[in-house]
Formats: structure tokens, C-alpha cells, sequence
């Protein structure tokens, strides 16, 4: 064992050495700090094929931390394997006297995170998290009797109320740069290595936004042929931007943009305060009453981009080849699984988290429980998306639609796969059935 004594940084949703919370606070420890990762292997098998982009995209990042760690004489330690192994071996190889990482909120999330407290626990180590990908977290905004918001509008009225400048002071890490532990390591498991290959098609988008972009956001952010959204959601997933810095932008151009970055907040706390929808369960329990048709071959057809109503089959179509998928489009195409097709929920969440660059749980879920009407301050269950009508008002010339669909002509385009008017009858007698009993 070497000697000398250090403390940890574990790199995991803060892929970032600028404005970095509990970075900032291990830099600040008097321990010299290591910076490491982990392609946690109990994640890694939950992904259902080769290519997946989420992980090219840490991959490429760490490369990025590496050589800027690289500049400062220092480096990172990248483990491939379960946290637990990962940690035995850094203790049997170095004198770690602490552990400093950054808080997840995720249900599995947290139970890791309490498997390993109690690991170093036992070996007379400190396990320190602080909060960074957030503005607000935990119990930071609750309702005067201390219970947890359900509905995002007074949610959001409190996020704003307590909001002061310092929350967004950034973490000034870089004057704390030089308190890394000089190691030389190159090393980085490649994509094969890990069990994976590069996905096709994908190109990362940039985690800069523009001041234009921000100030036409609310004007334009509903058209999906128009590159009217920030595309930032890989980057606030992995955090290779700043929430603090993104919130001060935001603030200065567009209340819009401000809201739905708290909206993500509101479904971050949803999943630290009501974990079971952690376990694939609805967030209000009588929705799990509802008897699904989970037609095979109809959720084949909705996968691939061939149900016969062009806006789902568009959007379907550039989730496949890119991993992404514009807002209002993902809300179109998710009310159809759920609503004409009457298919579980669950079974498009797990597509798009195995599909969306930008796949976060809390939002992914948040947004499927609301287009099911399962979920907090969700739309009614007898709200039914009409996608000839959400065409008419999104993409009435038809860009989008064409954009995905090559050569796309309404008089010779398959025929839909199910009939709007009848699917909407059938849905709310299963509804209602479901809920009234």
C-alpha cells in the first residue's frame, strides 16, 4: 500500500472539473485528491443492446477529464466492475482517508451509496455528498407543513421564492487545481472492453446554448422542425454543464426555459420523495389497476415508426436513428402507445431509456406517468392527444413529418393501425373501468 494519504473524488452524474460541488469541497479537504470513475457493471447489464450512445458519451468524456487532468500532473483511476470490488482494491492499493462524491437521487442510486458508506465505514473511511446537479434538492422546497410537493405550479412558485444569488455562485475549483494527487494513468477501458460498439447515426450535441435560442425559446420550442430547444439533456444528465450556470442564463432570457429546467427539479424530488415509482409502480396506485391490451405486435409496429399516423411514426423514426426526440413529439408519440394502442406505460419508458441520449429516470418517467395520467400533477386520463390535430398545429406544412419520413405522400402512406375515434372510446371505458371500482 502506498503511504501517503489521499482522499477520493468519484466522478458519476458530474462529468465536469469547472463548478463542480463536491469537487470543490474534496479539493478544499487538505487530502491530496483522486479522481476516479466507475462503468459500473450492475448498470452496464441493465442495457438491452451493443450500441448505446449514453455510454459513448461518458467514454468520450472521460478522455476530455483525463487530459485536462493530464495539464495539472494528475489523472484518473477508471474502474469496470461492481462499486464494492472497485473500492476493496483502491483500499488495499492506497491510504484513502476519505470519499467525496456528488448526491443521485435514484432509488438503486441510493441504495449503492449506502452499500458503500458502510463499505468504508468499516475501514475507518468518510463518505461526504453534496449536492450539485440540482439547485434545490431533498427537502429544500416543501409545503408549510413539511410534506412534499405534488403539483409543479406551486412548486414552482416556492423554487422561485427561495431562490437567491447564492445558490448560483459557482464552485471555484480551478484556484484548488494543484491539491490533485500526481499520478500518471492512461488508461480508459475501450467501448469494446466495456461490451459495446458505437451507435450510428448519433452525434453529441454542443453544451453551449445561445443567447438567441434561449430568447425565441418560448416562441419556438414547440415546432420540432424548427431547432428551437437547448438539446442540453445529455449534458445536465451527465453533468458536463452547470446547473448554476444554465439557471443564471436562463433567468436573464427566458421564464420558459427557466420552468422547464424546474421541472426537472420538481421530478428529481418526486423520486427522492416517493421511491416507489422507482419500482416500476404508478405514482397514484389506483392507475395499476388498469388492464392493458400489450398488443406485441403493435408496440413492433409503434417501435419501428409504422402505426400509420405520421407525426408518431416521425418522431419514432428520429429517436431510432439519432436518440433524440423533440419534446412535443415525445408527449404525441408516448399518449398514442398508451392511450390508442392501450399498452402498458412501462413498456415505452424502458424503450425510450434504452433509446434517448439525454435518458434520465426522473424525467423519463415523469413524462411517461403524465402522458398515462398515472403520475404528479399529470393531464387527465380523458385528455387524448389527436395526432391528426397535433400535426395541423406543429408541423402543418408537413417539414417534420418529411424530414423522417423520405418521400412521404398522405394519399399513399400505409394506413393507421388503429382508428383515432374508436381507440378513444375504448380507452376511457378501460380507464374508467379501472378507476372506479
Amino acid at each position: 500500500m502506498k503511504s501517503d494519504p489521499i482522499a477520493i473524488f468519484w466522478f458519476r452524474r458530474d462529468l465536469r472539473l469547472d463548478d463542480n460541488a463536491g469537487l470543490f469541497h474534496a479539493l478544499n479537504s487538505g487530502y491530496r485528491i483522486m479522481p476516479v470513475f466507475i462503468f459500473d457493471t450492475d448498470i452496464l447489464k441493465q442495457f438491452k443492446t451493443a450500441e448505446n450512445a449514453q455510454v459513448e458519451f461518458i467514454h468520450q468524456q472521460l478522455q476530455v477529464l483525463l487530459k485536462e487532468l493530464s495539464i495539472h500532473g494528475s489523472s484518473i483511476e477508471i474502474g469496470h466492475s461492481t462499486p464494492e470490488a472497485f473500492f476493496e482494491k483502491l483500499c488495499r492499493k492506497y491510504s484513502i482517508k476519505a470519499v467525496y462524491t456528488n448526491e443521485d437521487y435514484e432509488l438503486s442510486a441510493r441504495t449503492r451509496d449506502r452499500k458503500i458508506e458502510e463499505l468504508l465505514k468499516e475501514k475507518g473511511i468518510t463518505f461526504e455528498t453534496f449536492k450539485d446537479q440540482v439547485i434545490f434538492s431533498k427537502d429544500d422546497i416543501l409545503k408549510d407543513d413539511k410534506t412534499p410537493y405534488t403539483i409543479f405550479t406551486p412548486y414552482s412558485k416556492r423554487w422561485k421564492q427561495k431562490l437567491r444569488a447564492e445558490h448560483l455562485e459557482s464552485f471555484d475549483t480551478k484556484s484548488l487545481f494543484s491539491n490533485f494527487y500526481s499520478f500518471e494513468n492512461d488508461y480508459i477501458p475501450s467501448l469494446s472492453d466495456l461490451g459495446f460498439t458505437k451507435k450510428r447515426g448519433v452525434s453529441f450535441p454542443s453544451a453551449e446554448v445561445s443567447n438567441e435560442l434561449l430568447s425565441n425559446y418560448s416562441q419556438q420550442r414547440d415546432y420540432p422542425s424548427i431547432e428551437g430547444t437547448s438539446r442540453l439533456g445529455i449534458h445536465l444528465r451527465f453533468g458536463t454543464i452547470s446547473i448554476r450556470k444554465l439557471v443564471t442564463q436562463a433567468q436573464a432570457l427566458n421564464e420558459t426555459f427557466l420552468n422547464e429546467l424546474i421541472w426537472r427539479e420538481f421530478y428529481q424530488a418526486i423520486t427522492w420523495h416517493f421511491p416507489h415509482i422507482c419500482e416500476s409502480k404508478a405514482f397514484k396506485p389506483k392507475f395499476d389497476n388498469i388492464v392493458w391490451r400489450n398488443n406485441e405486435t403493435e408496440f413492433k409496429a409503434w417501435c419501428d415508426g409504422k402505426t400509420g399516423y405520421p407525426i408518431v411514426d416521425a418522431g419514432m423514426r428520429q429517436l431510432n436513428e439519432t436518440g433524440f426526440m423533440h419534446n412535443r413529439v415525445r408527449m404525441i408519440t408516448a399518449s398514442f402507445l398508451i392511450k390508442h394502442l392501450l399498452i402498458d406505460w412501462r413498456w415505452g419508458e424502458a424503450y425510450f431509456a434504452n433509446k434517448l441520449l439525454d435518458f434520465d429516470f426522473a424525467s423519463n418517467n415523469g413524462g411517461w406517468q403524465w402522458a398515462a395520467s398515472s403520475g404528479c400533477d399529470a393531464g387527465p386520463y380523458f385528455r387524448i392527444f389527436n395526432p391528426q390535430l397535433q400535426t395541423e398545429r406543429f408541423d402543418k406544412r408537413l417539414d417534420y413529418i418529411k424530414k423522417w419520413i423520405p418521400g412521404f405522400d398522405p394519399l399513399t402512406y400505409i394506413p393507421p393501425i388503429v382508428n383515432h375515434e374508436f381507440a378513444r372510446k375504448r380507452v376511457l371505458k378501460v380507464y374508467d373501468d379501472a378507476l372506479n371500482k
